[in-house]
């Protein structure tokens, strides 16, 4: 991404910015307040019950999109003794992603009917460059945190799929070795392999899959 800056494309680098703070912000939200929903406070009495970037953003995380093309956001305090609900823990991790995922289908569909609307207009550039990015972001965040390694909101999800005894030991060795596992996976992108263009072209395929609103 800071290669935008070197080319002169300061605009780009500005929108991916803002979109990447947004879908951040919405992601951590989407978590935070679905804990609430389930009886647990904590994510609320921590300030983070807010779309207010600024409780959710790392500048550290940050930086690292920016640089490295990977990063993070501050993680949502949880208190699984606080829920109300033995599936509150796999419906709080896919708050985050399914937050990422309605940003997307509320970006391009409303796009496309504020153009059906006459709100706006299709010759506009900027506007369809703006939407086209955050919701091939939005996608792609959504499809990196449900990955099951480390700390992503896939490793909550995937145990509730898998027979006790399977889902004990996929527990016990990702707590052991998923971090690293993470890593090793974001080092293989950045050397080269191609993990980002595979979730990009799922992106791309789940485009269309969002859109309700008729193109045309």
């Amino acid at each position: 991404m800071i290669d935008l800056l070197s080319q002169g494309h300061w605009a780009l680098f500005a929108m991916l910015l803002v979109a990447i703070v947004i879908a951040l912000s919405f992601h951590e939200f989407g978590h935070a307040w679905t804990a609430r929903c389930f009886g647990d406070d904590t994510a609320e009495r921590a300030g983070r019950l807010t779309l207010n970037p600024m409780a959710h953003i790392d500048p550290v995380g940050l930086l690292m999109v920016v640089f490295v093309g990977f990063g993070y956001a501050k993680p949502v305090p949880i208190d699984p003794r606080k829920f109300t609900s033995r599936y509150a823990d796999l419906l709080v991790s896919v708050a985050g992603p399914g937050m990422n995922l309605l940003l997307a289908a509320v970006a391009i569909n409303g796009y496309f009917l504020m153009i059906k609307f006459g709100w706006l207009s299709g010759s506009q550039e900027g506007p369809w460059v703006f939407c086209l990015y955050f919701t091939m972001l939005n996608l792609l965040l959504m499809l990196f945190n449900l990955l099951p390694i480390g700390a992503l909101d896939g490793h909550y999800i995937l145990p509730y799929f898998l027979p006790r005894s399977w889902a004990q030991r996929y527990r016990y060795y990702n707590q052991r070795y998923g971090n690293l596992l993470l890593l090793g996976l974001i080092g293989l992108s950045i050397l080269g392999v191609p993990v980002v263009s595979t979730l990009f072209s799922l992106a791309q395929t789940m485009v269309s899959w969002i859109m309700v609103v008729p193109v045309g």
